[in-house]
């Protein structure tokens, strides 16, 4: 059940960071300006495909471990939006907590991946999967 809840969760946070980062590109066409496009990129890449792919994972696979399930979308909501306002914050403020504020979502999101990868081994295979 934890994968259904997750799996949910993680296509709403997904499709909120796809409308974000249309109205981002949208901006930057309009304005004629460029600065923000790795925010855009990463906006929509991780938060909009990476985290939609995983969201639709978790409605295919059942995992053996609901705890890894529940720690890898902590993990991922944590980092995917601390790595993006975090890159947003630095791009605007450039002072040290912006800093520390988008490489702690980074990182966060980089353990996200790593656990990522631990959970496609843990799948039930006698779900038919």
């Amino acid at each position: 059940m934890m994968e259904a809840k997750w799996s949910l969760r993680l296509i709403r946070l997904a499709a909120i960071f796809g409308l974000a980062g249309a109205i981002l590109g949208s901006h930057m066409a309009g304005s004629g300006s460029y600065q923000f496009r790795p925010i855009h990129a990463h906006t929509l890449v991780v938060g909009w495909l990476s985290v939609f792919a995983w969201g639709i994972f978790y409605r295919v696979f059942k995992i053996k471990s609901s705890k890894l399930v529940s720690i890898h979308g902590w993990t991922t909501v944590i980092g995917s939006i601390g790595l993006t306002v975090g890159m947003w914050l630095n791009a605007t403020m450039d002072n040290a907590f912006a800093l520390i504020f988008y490489i702690a979502g980074g990182s966060i999101l980089l353990i996200s991946f790593g656990i990522f990868i631990v959970t496609t081994f843990m799948i039930d295979t006698k779900e038919g999967n």
